[in-house]
């Protein structure tokens, strides 16, 4: 039986392509019933504070235009760009091929969901630099 989360993670999801683009779409992000998973990091078991996750936002949004410098985001992609429920976030530094086709493509750094997540793959632990990253948002007892 495929989960709400297996679904929106498996489906369709549209690509945010220009930094303009991010902009706008960060401001569309209401701020409550976000549960934030970095992957690799455990599950999140309940959503964030809409402080936590305007914080995850900012901090993310900074993240990324600050690694990944080129004219254009296209990694950050949503199930809906106008009323987003569901998002996946590639970290610029492990970005593999995260669009077109691969038989392995890399897991997203993060995911933004109004359902709860589930563990992508256990085994997998980011690079000390993006969990030290994550701790600050959250603390040590981050999840």
């Amino acid at each position: 039986m495929t989960t709400p989360f297996q679904t929106l993670y498996t489906g369709r999801l549209w690509s945010i392509m220009s930094w303009d683009q991010l902009t706008a779409f960060w401001g569309r992000i209401e701020p409550e019933g976000w549960y934030l998973y970095a992957v690799g990091e455990e599950v999140p078991a309940a959503p964030a504070t809409p402080e936590q996750t305007a914080e995850f936002v900012r901090r993310v949004d900074a993240l990324l235009r600050d690694n990944h410098r080129h004219d254009y985001c296209s990694i950050v992609y949503a199930d809906d760009l106008e009323r987003p429920g569901f998002v996946k976030i590639y970290d610029p530094d492990n970005l593999g091929v995260s669009c077109g086709f691969s038989t392995n493509p890399p897991l997203p750094g993060w995911i933004m969901s109004r359902v709860p997540p589930e563990d992508l793959e256990a085994g997998r632990q980011p690079p000390e630099g993006r969990r030290r990253w994550w701790r600050s948002l959250f603390g040590a007892a981050a999840g």
